[in-house]
């Protein structure tokens, strides 16, 4: 673990910067009103006060929102981090953030993630409990493995396939609960048409061993039948695991 603490430098951002936070925001607010799941909806209610289209988020504001809210906190990061640092945080109730934002011409395609997708993409539904909980036990159970490979690959890939690019079935098609879509002007309205990818029924056999593609829109995506199914996973994915070591 980093033994100094990253702290926001919230006077550093520029006018651009807050520009480039304001559209953003606004555009995938309007754009995911008939893509996201419900829940998405009253968790970023919760979260409005230091989550909102006004003006790039104060970590100082928005994290003990967070935990006054659920017992979660934000810690910052540069960046992506050890997998193994990555899941002693969840397990200890804190979401790793970056604190960078994109530029003006970055606006559709990053090679890494942001704050806007960290905050815009993961940080609301942190405001739902069970989805909360679900967060640090999977964090938990990431550490229990951290030293199987194999093990260590599994869980990534059902991160991917959910917490990343998760959707659930809905009369109208897929509802959207990924960070990765919420997050992604041009995926959420690819999911939502259905163009260029396939939907396959989440079968935790087949995530576990589907190889992932980081830096293009995905061509597959694993669907619940509600978001609800989500919380029920880590159980089987346990035991699963833990029959690698």
């Amino acid at each position: 673990m980093r033994k100094i603490m990253m702290q926001q430098n919230y006077e550093a951002y520029q006018a651009e910067d807050q520009a480039v936070w304001q559209l953003l925001f606004k555009r995938q607010w309007e754009n995911l009103e008939d893509k996201a799941v419900p829940e998405l909806w009253p968790a970023l209610k919760a979260a409005q006060s230091a989550l909102n289209g006004q003006a790039i988020p104060n970590f100082k504001e928005l994290s003990p929102l967070l935990q006054k809210e659920q017992n979660f906190s934000i810690e910052l990061v540069p960046g992506l981090i050890p997998v193994e640092e990555f899941f002693a945080l969840l397990a200890q109730r804190r979401f790793p953030s970056s604190c960078w934002l994109r530029k003006m011409e970055e606006l559709d395609y990053l090679e890494e993630p942001d704050m806007f997708h960290d905050t815009f993409g993961h940080i609301p539904l942190l405001f739902n409990a069970q989805y909360a909980d679900f967060m640090q036990e999977f964090g938990r159970i990431g550490l229990q493995v951290a030293h199987l490979p194999d093990a260590v690959a599994a869980l990534e890939r059902l991160y991917w396939f959910t917490i990343e690019f998760g959707v659930c079935k809905n009369a109208q098609g897929q509802a959207i609960y990924g960070a990765g879509i919420l997050s992604s002007f041009g995926e959420s309205i690819q999911v939502h048409k259905g163009q260029n990818c396939e939907f396959r029924p989440f079968l935790l056999e087949s995530v576990l061993k589907h190889h992932f593609h980081k830096h293009e829109m995905q061509s597959v995506y694993y669907y619940l039948d509600n978001f609800q199914s989500l919380f029920g996973l880590l159980k089987s994915v346990e035991q699963r695991l833990l029959a690698l070591a």
